[in-house]
């Protein structure tokens, strides 16, 4: 069992707010988290499944209906998701949905632009990244090794522009970029999604010309930051956005006059309810320890993973802090909100239309092969072997996150051809029977015995299921 860093908190809020704190970080009780989920399910139209919440087996996905073998059983929205950092060099997603954008033309462009940027000043794809191996921080493969050099910059961004087509790209259209009208970093599929990201997230974390300057420095300040460490911190601030954005929405919705501290307390915590159901645990006392710390060094790893964790909110509370909301910001909520992030995580991926371009390409009958790939193989050489990077990152879904693990799952997060944007995809391995619970594999189900249960030993549980019953050494 992995220990804590130990020490008092640097975080003085913590102590201030230690009360507020404990009732945040609480196991949700019984009958409201239940409704939460019956609502939740409801509202989504997910009739095949209900969620079921009790306080010996905590939570658990069960059907509703009979499935079959390859039966879609939910696609689920993400709560709070984000685009890992190195990732945004080789996909142009949106910033709400994460569907891919602009056209087949800008994505190669753009790729090649910045692999091209990248080869120039000596850009290598390694990062200093604290618990990049538990698997949530950065799994982008970054720039790669392609002959993009060989291509003249003004025919890249030629693509980038729209001045050249590639042939048969019109088969292959995407959504037209929409950029935020704050800032340039942010871009979207449409004006739907980008005023959803603006009203759940991105009002607040917005560092564009519009935004108050001292803060817009702040905000600069902590991306940085999160970029050179961590970009999990990134995920985390998002679910801290959210969670202020819906306060002040309830207490506008409530028409709220009372300045007391506990009345305001009571709506604070209907706005974090969502995340409240997640499954949390501190950052630093869970995390898996990186192969080079031994025992001896486990402590002062988990010490300096907290000062880490300390330095981030530091800088975040430096850009958006909010006084009647002041709990949010201890390291304590923090802290458990990276851990959540980390154990209850799926990782957001949606398939790079390029690949389907290039595969479509090299389908061609032969003379049409052979006159699209004259235009085509000079980008397809500049990209290299690795020409279709999909769009990687992390994200909390509220009703996947429900799904226990097994060895022998009965389901699986898989994305079918049509599924282009950032929700979680569920399908049936096998016949599943109304009532049966839904399970998931958390870990490579196929790892013998003993390696399957030191992975599961850092989400807390050792695993009974039928597979480890039959495997368990005498």
């Amino acid at each position: 069992m992995a220990r804590g860093s130990g020490g008092a908190s640097p975080c003085d809020l913590d102590r201030e707010f230690a009360p507020q704190i404990a009732q945040l970080l609480a196991t949700p009780p019984l009958q409201p988290a239940q409704e939460y989920y019956d609502e939740l399910i409801q509202s989504k139209k997910h009739d095949g499944i209900r969620v079921n919440y009790n306080g010996k087996h905590g939570k658990g996905v069960f059907a509703n209906k009979d499935f079959a073998e390859d039966d879609l059983i939910l696609k689920d929205q993400m709560l709070v998701g984000a685009q890992h950092s190195l990732n945004k060099i080789d996909c142009v997603v949106c910033s709400y949905c994460f569907r891919f954008i602009g056209s087949v033309e800008f994505q190669i462009g753009h790729r090649l632009y910045l692999q091209n940027a990248g080869s120039s000043i000596g850009c290598h794809s390694e990062r200093h990244c604290h618990g990049s191996e538990s698997g949530s921080s950065t799994g982008s493969p970054g720039v790669t090794k392609g002959n993009s050099e060989d291509l003249p910059l003004e025919v890249i961004e030629s693509l980038i522009t729209g001045e050249t087509s590639l042939p048969f790209s019109d088969h292959f259209a995407l959504p037209e970029i929409v950029s935020c009208h704050g800032c340039e970093e942010e871009r979207y599929c449409s004006q739907s999604c980008a005023d959803s990201d603006w009203e759940a997230y991105h009002s607040l974390l917005c560092a564009g010309s519009n935004t108050e300057p001292s803060r817009r420095s702040a905000l600069h300040k902590f991306i940085e930051h999160a970029n050179g460490t961590n970009d999990i911190f990134l995920v985390a601030a998002k679910a801290i956005t959210f969670t202020l954005l819906r306060y002040k929405k309830l207490k506008k919705q409530h028409d709220f006059q009372n300045k007391l501290a506990g009345s305001n307390f009571s709506l604070l915590m209907e706005a974090w309810k969502p995340l409240s159901m997640g499954f949390k645990k501190r950052w630093w006392d869970y995390i898996a320890l990186p192969q080079d710390v031994d025992a001896s060094g486990e402590d002062s790893f988990r010490q300096e993973i907290r000062d880490l964790a300390f330095t981030s909110l530091q800088l975040l509370k430096d850009a958006i802090f909010d006084a009647e909301c002041a709990p949010l910001f201890s390291l304590e909520v923090y802290g458990h909100i990276i851990g959540m992030f980390e154990l209850n995580n799926l990782d957001l991926v949606v398939a790079s239309p390029v690949e389907d371009y290039f595969i479509h390409i090299y389908d061609l009958p032969d003379d049409k092969k052979e006159e699209a790939e004259k235009v085509t193989m000079p980008f397809l050489d500049a990209l290299g072997d690795d020409y279709a990077v999909p769009c990687d990152g992390t994200a909390f879904f509220p009703l996947q996150s429900c799904m226990n693990h097994s060895c022998c799952p009965n389901a699986k997060a898989f994305k079918r051809d049509e599924d282009n944007d950032g929700h979680a995809v569920i399908l049936a391995l096998g016949p599943i029977s109304k009532g049966d619970e839904i399970t998931i594999s958390y870990i490579d189900e196929d790892l013998p015995y003993e390696e399957r249960q030191a992975e599961l030993a850092d989400y807390g549980f050792t695993c009974t299921c039928s597979k480890c019953q039959e495997e368990k050494p005498n």
